[in-house]
């Protein structure tokens, strides 16, 4: 099917908020929205009519919650679906005109792993079955909307690509600190969305216009992709005891014009917008004539979850070889005994020495290389959010590794033979990475640099055939040693300059071959980096924990103007003095065997997410005759703390704080165990905690639970859609002295002030704290709340000032 997102010559416009329109009409707190199309589909009909009218060239259908996860009505998916696309269907045409309806897609509520504990392949289904019954039902695109997480928005749109021919319109949601709740930016998710393809990107709910113009700024300026905008009418506030949404018809249409001048031209409105607000937004801007974007220049960047790393063209970058097993004796007994522990220790040392890609190889004879390097990456994006370059020639492993990989991976490697192009390319487009590219054939390996760079024109010819771009290509020249032939390098040199100058294309070597066979490797590898990256490689695969190779590193970009104020090198040799027969006494910073660490081993492990290793510090620390409470005071609570405040400070996002509290509940079970019973009776609490009447969503709830148990404290989980009168009864049983409730949605506000309203009245001096993505402060008090918690520290300092 034509994407009319790219063909309209004007302004597309979305519709408006469809829960609050609901809740006018007499939706009920708690009552599922997607039912009404069975069982009030006048009303629903009524709502879409109203946005036609008011200018909408499309409309969503009423089926955001209607995935298999996060439904729960009693009648058929199926039916939900089926209706609510039929009666959008009826509105366009009782409208008349040319007029569209979408799928809306929206998140299960469930985090995914390995944050949370829902499986990819889970949530890939839920999606899936909805986008099928959509198409089935006759939607004219997929809508996927306020999304928090990328590694979700990944699925669904997956699940949009096979399950359907529809174009796609992706939106997610960001928080006040322009980041989704697990701490991708806006190019992280552009990236990415590029990358698998969509047809469309945006930004919707979460915020309103006003706070939306950088971040729509910024995006405009990074993709090439139409960008669309469905903000809030501002956020909610209690008036007269009714929820509203301050931002008026103008005022909201007015904002929505600087967001067209900024770049987008598909534009619409999320929670507390009406008919009024669409019509204004359309006739302020049906008539404006669509400025022509500037599109930004081609680039090649790979992503993890919550990280855009670019690979320079101008520029040079560390990719960090050391989990390959090649010539690695105890890595590859740690993969042949499944030791993760050690592999991500590997992670952790080159992250934390300065690389900014790993590669990950697991070739180990006899193992089962596709489920090995799955589940090998998933552990490293744990505990690392630098990109990964999945380094393997098996097509079955790099299929497994680039679906379930989290963000926009780099692919190593394809070649020039036919049966490589044909294996890799088709997954390297479908998937979204970018690609190194060997440059040889059937041939192997020309002898000269027009040999190679003939190869790598052929690569970039057929890739061109899948829609692959030259700046999706990272071209290896492959580097042979010169003990071999005294000409390599001069022959490497030739190649990684034409490549620049003549295709355009970024560069990438495995430069420690260059020295095999030779005495003094270091000092020889190190020159050789330096010279290659003097001729325009973009990316050295080196050893990071390497003081020589990041030396040369470091020097090369200072000399050459490409480290700003020198401030890098003046960090990484701060403490740098002179020592015969050695780059430094005391090598870099950062470039030591095991990479960065400062305090004791336990308190490292846990600031790095590595559960194992905080496991087992904390069982030798009992072992040397450690006090528990020591254990728990010297070194599990301030290194939750140094976490906490990154967390708190924005240098730290929420998949890192969760690792380090699976790492801090590792160590607390050890020490639990040790502990006599008048000590471990010293858990703080009980916290009761639930998601309101109605709301499905509890990735909020679980990451607070997670963090309070995790700094001592007792919580009591109610789950997630709980009534007012199942909080209050839990209360009074557990003689809580707090409360903390949850919601996602506009449409259950109205429980969660019912909830706060019945504990206060029946449970006294029982404080209730209340958080979740639609409230603000200002509307915590209005409901009578005791406190707000803008995120799960909040909670935490929160919590420690009532159990103090």
């Amino acid at each position: 099917m034509k994407n009319f997102f790219l063909e309209t010559t004007g302004m597309f416009f979305l519709d408006g908020g469809m829960g609050t329109q609901l809740q006018l009409r007499g939706l009920e707190p708690g009552e599922i929205p997607e039912l009404w199309n069975l069982r009030r589909p006048g009303d629903v009909r009524a709502v879409h009519e109203a946005y036609y009218a008011a200018g909408s060239n499309a409309v969503y259908a009423n089926t955001f919650g209607a995935n298999g996860e996060k439904y729960h009505g009693d009648a058929p998916l199926r039916d939900v679906v089926f209706a609510g696309v039929a009666i959008a269907r009826e509105a366009a045409s009782n409208v008349g005109g040319r007029r569209f309806v979408a799928l809306d897609v929206a998140p299960t509520g469930r985090l995914l792993k390995p944050s949370g504990d829902f499986e990819f392949d889970a949530a890939y289904d839920a999606f899936a079955e909805e986008v099928r019954l959509g198409a089935e039902a006759g939607v004219d695109f997929i809508a996927i909307e306020t999304m928090s997480d990328s590694y979700e928005l990944k699925a669904a749109v997956l699940a949009a690509k096979e399950n359907s021919d529809l174009p796609i319109l992706a939106t997610v949601a960001l928080g006040d600190d322009g980041k989704l709740l697990t701490g991708a930016n806006v190019e992280c998710v552009a990236a990415m969305l590029e990358g698998l393809r969509v047809d469309a990107i945006g930004l919707n709910c979460g915020l309103g216009p006003d706070r939306m113009l950088e971040h729509v700024k910024r995006l405009a300026s990074f993709t090439s992709l139409p960008v669309a905008v469905k903000p809030n009418a501002g956020m909610p506030q209690v008036v007269d005891g009714r929820t509203v949404f301050t931002v008026g018809p103008e005022e909201f249409a007015r904002d929505v014009a600087s967001l067209v001048d900024a770049g987008a031209t598909i534009v619409g409105g999320c929670c507390g917008t009406t008919p009024a607000h669409i019509k204004a937004v359309h006739d302020l801007l049906a008539s404006r004539p669509v400025a022509e974007r500037a599109m930004p220049r081609p680039s090649a960047f790979v992503t993890s979850g919550s990280r855009v790393v670019e690979i320079p063209l101008e520029d040079t970058i560390v990719i960090g070889e050391r989990i390959n097993p090649t010539g690695k004796k105890k890595l590859k007994a740690a993969l042949a005994e499944g030791d993760v522990a050690y592999v991500l220790r590997e992670a952790v040392s080159q992250a934390d020495a300065g690389a900014h890609i790993l590669d990950v190889n697991v070739g180990v004879p006899g193992l089962d290389e596709p489920a090995v390097l799955d589940s090998t990456i998933q552990a490293i994006q744990s505990v690392t959010d630098l990109p990964l370059q999945i380094d393997t020639s098996d097509p079955r492993a790099l299929e497994r590794a680039l679906r379930h990989y989290n963000g926009k991976a780099l692919v190593n490697s394809v070649n020039g033979k036919e049966e490589s192009l044909n294996a890799v390319l088709p997954l390297v487009a479908k998937y979204g990475g970018a690609v190194v590219a060997l440059t040889l054939d059937e041939a192997g390996i020309p002898p000269t640099a027009e040999g190679r760079l003939a190869i790598a024109k052929k690569i970039l010819a057929r890739g061109a055939e899948y829609g692959l771009k030259p700046s999706d290509f990272v071209i290896d020249v492959l580097c042979l040693a010169v003990s071999a032939d005294p000409n390599s390098a001069n022959v490497i040199l030739d190649a990684l300059g034409r490549v620049k100058t003549e295709l355009g294309c970024r560069t990438c070597l495995g430069v420690s071959n260059i020295s095999f066979g030779l005495p003094a490797r270091p000092l020889l590898t190190a020159t050789f980096y330096t010279m290659a990256m003097a001729r325009g490689l973009s990316a050295g695969i080196v050893n990071p924990l390497s003081s020589d190779m990041m030396a040369a590193y470091r020097a090369y970009r200072a000399l050459c103007a490409k480290d700003p104020a020198c401030g890098e090198w003046i960090e990484a040799f701060k403490d740098w003095t002179p020592a015969a027969g050695g780059v430094a006494a005391g090598q870099a910073r950062g470039a030591t065997q095991g990479g960065a660490s400062d305090g004791d081993a336990l308190s490292a492990a846990i600031r790095k997410g590595l559960k194992s290793d905080a496991s087992a510090e904390a069982k030798l620390a009992i072992a040397n005759g450690v006090a528990p409470l020591d254990i728990i005071g010297n070194s599990i609570v301030p290194a939750l703390e140094v976490v906490g405040k990154g967390f708190e400070s924005g240098k730290m996002f929420l998949p890192q704080l969760l690792m380090a509290a699976e790492a801090a509940g590792a160590a607390f079970d050890v020490v639990r165990a040790s502990m006599p019973p008048q000590d471990a009776s010293s858990v703080k609490g009980p916290i009761v905690m639930a998601t309101v009447k109605g709301d499905i969503h509890d990735i909020g709830k679980n990451i607070c639970r997670a963090l309070l148990e995790n700094y001592g404290f007792k919580v009591i989980d109610l789950g997630r859609d709980v009534a007012p009168e199942t909080v209050v009864e839990a209360a009074k049983r557990e003689k809580a002295r707090l409360v903390g409730l949850s919601a996602l949605m506009t449409t259950t506000v109205g429980a969660m002030e019912e909830t706060v309203r019945l504990v206060h009245e029946q449970v006294p001096g029982c404080l209730v704290t209340v958080g979740g993505a639609v409230l603000t402060a200002d509307y915590a008090a209005k409901i009578g709340a005791d406190s707000y918690s803008r995120d799960a520290m909040g909670l935490v300092r929160y919590a420690e000032k009532i159990f103090a």
